[in-house]
């Protein structure tokens, strides 16, 4: 499974959509806010484009991921950083360690209800969980191919809730703004994606992504030196969203 996600992970030199490097520059931005002079740990971080942007403002970083392929673009970019292998539902850290726990685009390929309990044992009091993850409530979502359950709005603040976390949900791209080449294809999308006619190798994803957003960028191994201009995301109710291609939720421990 570990050599799978290389099919589902953005490595650094690949043609991606500008769109897709927006999205990555605005959660760790995004994320930056929490992480001031806090010992913050990214779980599952990838190839760990947004590590520097996390250790700028941090009092302490450490990082991981459940695939030692996908780390070790990491290391190779941040040789110096703390960089461990480690799945989301097991923390090889003691109770109390963090300040800071972040987990972007993968709570689809965890059991959540593990990750949120190891979340919480390691967090100190006042400590927060923040994610980002795709909107699975917009019409035409696309499922990853190894995703086991997407979390909405909804659920992130119900599931989280049960947890003891006090949770608070914002959005990312307004789907009433985005280009007209995606409004007109949106359709198109949602039937491709209804019939499991989206494309499941790296190959395939860069032809649609293309046809979808037109402009592609390469993604470089170290988002901190792209020129970002920050806006934050909108505050949103804990209800189905559908206006948002991201969900941004930033949970609280008592």
């Amino acid at each position: 499974m570990t050599s799978e996600f290389l099919d589902v992970t953005e490595i650094q030199g690949e043609r991606i959509s500008r769109e897709q490097l927006d999205r990555m520059c605005h959660r760790y931005h995004w994320a930056s806010e929490s992480c001031a002079d806090r010992d913050v740990l990214e779980v599952a971080c990838g190839a760990g484009q947004g590590l520097a942007i996390l250790d700028n403002c941090a009092k302490s970083l450490v990082a991981g991921d459940y695939s030692p392929q996908v780390l070790a673009n990491a290391a190779k970019t941040f040789p110096t950083f703390d960089l461990r292998v480690f799945g989301a539902e097991h923390l090889p850290f003691d109770d109390s360690s963090f300040d800071t726990i972040i987990l972007f685009e993968a709570i689809y390929y965890v059991d959540h209800n593990k990750f949120f309990s190891e979340a919480r044992r390691v967090l100190r009091p006042g400590g927060k969980l923040l994610i980002a993850s795709a909107n699975k409530d917009l019409y035409d979502f696309t499922p990853s191919p190894f995703a086991k359950r997407y979390l909405g709005a909804k659920e992130l603040a119900n599931e989280l809730g049960c947890q003891g976390f006090s949770v608070e949900l914002s959005g990312y791209l307004d789907i009433t703004k985005v280009g007209l080449r995606q409004r007109l294809l949106r359709p198109v999308k949602a039937i491709a994606s209804r019939f499991g006619l989206m494309p499941k190798t790296m190959r395939g994803k860069r032809i649609l992504k293309k046809l979808f957003f037109g402009e592609m960028a390469e993604m470089p191994g170290d988002l901190a030196s792209v020129p970002f201009e920050y806006h934050p995301p909108n505050s949103i109710p804990s209800l189905p969203d559908m206006r948002h291609k991201v969900l941004y939720c930033c949970a609280s421990k008592a």
